[in-house]
C-alpha cells in the first residue's frame, strides 16, 4: 500500500433479518449502521471526511437510486460530507473499500466511513434473480436461463469439471462448511437452518433433498437472497496514531489494509473462459498476486485464512487455486485433505461466507474486510481462527468481471 489504512471499527446487521417485514427500507439499516459503526470505533460524526457507499442494485430492488446521499438523509450531522455510490455487481463492497482507501493514501482525508447496503427479499425469487442478472452481458448471454448466475456459474463448473477432478462431492463438502461454518457465527442468515438427512453426502444428488437450479447446480450450491447492511471506519496512519494514544492502544494491534488488488475484464463469460492460460480466470489470479505483492508476502503461506466469494460453491472452489492453495485445477485437493475446513491449516470462510452467512450484494465486500480484521484483531468470537494474523478477502462482481482482493493484518510480533 503507498500509506497505511487502518480498520479502527465495524459492524454488521443480523443477515437473517427481513427488511420488508419489519416494515422498513434502506433508511433504517443505513441509520443503524452508520450509529453502531461509529460506536464500535468510539468516534462521532464529526470524525468522519468522506463516506463511501457499495450498493449493486438500489434501483432495481426499491427503486431508489443516489443511494451516496442516504447516510445524510437519516443522519443529518453527515450532512455536506463529500459522499459517493459504487457500484460493480457482487463486487460493489469491495470498490466501495477501495475508493475510501485510496482518498486516505492520497491525503484526501484521514477518516472515511465505509458502508454497503443491500435489500433483496422484498420481491418474489425469480424476480430477485432477474434483478442480479442484469449484471451479465444482456442480450448476448444466458438468453436461455431461467436464473441467469446458476446458469452461469453452472457453466463454469462444466469448463473445471472438463479440466480437473471436480466430482459433485467437492460441491457439497463445500456447501456444508459453509453451512457448518454459519452455526458459529450470529449474525448467520442460515444458522438456524436444518437440513434433510444426508443431504451432504448420499442425498446431494437427491432432487428431492437438493433440487437442481440450473445445470450442475442445486439448491444448496447457491448462496442466499439476503437483507443486510455493513460499516467500517477506515483511517490513515497520522490518525490511527492519535486514536492510539488517546485509547492507551498500542497501534501494533489495530488491523490495516496491507495489500489490496483489483482487475476488471469484459461482461462476457465466454471470452474469460477462452482467455484461460494455466488459471481457468488468469485475471483472478493476478489480482490476488497483486494483493500479495503489495502486502510484501510471498503467497498463501503467510496467511492464517481467507473470506472469499463462494456465491456458489462452485466459486469457492475456484478460490482455493486462485489464491494459490493448489497448483491450477486441483482445488480438490484442498478441499479432501481438509486444508480449508474451520480446523484446517487454511480455513475458508469461517463466516459462513455467502453461502452460509448470507449474500446482501452491495455489502459483501465490505462485510468480508470487517471480518478479516476482527480475526486478525482476535475480535471474530466464535468464529475465531487461532493466531490469525494477516486474513485475505476476495470479493467478485458479476462473472468475475469486477475482482477486488484485499490483506488484512496487523504488524507481526
Amino acid at each position: 500500500m503507498a500509506a497505511a489504512v487502518f480498520v479502527l471499527g465495524g459492524y454488521q446487521t443480523d443477515f437473517a433479518r427481513h427488511f420488508q417485514r419489519e416494515g422498513v427500507g434502506l433508511e433504517a439499516p443505513v441509520a443503524e449502521v452508520v450509529d453502531e459503526t461509529l460506536e464500535s470505533a468510539g468516534l462521532s460524526a464529526s470524525d468522519v471526511g468522506a463516506i463511501h457507499v457499495g450498493n449493486a442494485f438500489g434501483e432495481l430492488f426499491t427503486g431508489q437510486a443516489q443511494l451516496g446521499a442516504m447516510p445524510a438523509t437519516v443522519r443529518h450531522e453527515l450532512w455536506g460530507k463529500p459522499a459517493a455510490r459504487h457500484e460493480g455487481a457482487c463486487a460493489s463492497g469491495g470498490l466501495a473499500v477501495l475508493a475510501a482507501s485510496a482518498e486516505i493514501e492520497a491525503g484526501r482525508t484521514d477518516c472515511a466511513l465505509v458502508l454497503g447496503v443491500e435489500q433483496e427479499r422484498n420481491v418474489p425469487g425469480e424476480l430477485a434473480a432477474q434483478h442480479m442478472g442484469t449484471a451479465a452481458w444482456i442480450g448476448h448471454e444466458g438468453r436461455e436461463a431461467r436464473y441467469m448466475w446458476p446458469y452461469m456459474f453452472s457453466r463454469v463448473a462444466e469448463v473445471v469439471a472438463e479440466k480437473s477432478a471436480l466430482q459433485p462431492a467437492h460441491l457439497a463438502a463445500l456447501a456444508e462448511s459453509a453451512f457448518d461454518n454459519a452455526r458459529h457465527n450470529d449474525k448467520a442468515q442460515t444458522r438456524r437452518w436444518s437440513f434433510p438427512d444426508g443431504v451432504f453426502a448420499q442425498g446431494w444428488e437427491d432432487d428431492t433433498k437438493n433440487p437442481i437450479v440450473e445445470g450442475r447446480l442445486r439448491r444448496l450450491d447457491c448462496g442466499q437472497v439476503t437483507d443486510g447492511a455493513v460499516g467500517l471506519v477506515l483511517a490513515s496512519a497520522s490518525f490511527a496514531r492519535e486514536y492510539a494514544r488517546r485509547r492507551g492502544l498500542d497501534i501494533a494491534t489495530i488491523p490495516r489494509l496491507l495489500g489490496w488488488g483489483h482487475r476488471t475484464a469484459g461482461l462476457g463469460l465466454e471470452e474469460k473462459l477462452a482467455r484461460r492460460n494455466g488459471y481457468l480466470l488468469p485475471h483472478l489470479r493476478e489480482t490476488v498476486r497483486d494483493a500479495y505483492r503489495r502486502a510484501e508476502i510471498p503467497g498463501p503461506e503467510a496467511l492464517q485464512g481467507a473470506e472469499v466469494h463462494d456465491c456458489f460453491t462452485i466459486t469457492g472452489y475456484l478460490a482455493v487455486d486462485h489464491l494459490g492453495l493448489t497448483a491450477p485445477f486441483e482445488s480438490h485437493r484442498a478441499i479432501e485433505d481438509g486444508t480449508i475446513r474451520r480446523s484446517g491449516r487454511f480455513p475458508l470462510n469461517p463466516s459462513g461466507g455467502l453461502i452460509g452467512l448470507g449474500h446482501p450484494v452491495g455489502a459483501t465486500g465490505v462485510r468480508m474486510v470487517l471480518d478479516a480484521a476482527r480475526q486478525t484483531s482476535g475480535q471474530a468470537g466464535e468464529a475465531q481462527v487461532a493466531g490469525a494474523r494477516r486474513f485475505a478477502t476476495l470479493n467478485i462482481g458479476g462473472s468475475a468481471t469486477t475482482v477486488v482482493a484485499f490483506v488484512v493484518g496487523v504488524e507481526e510480533d
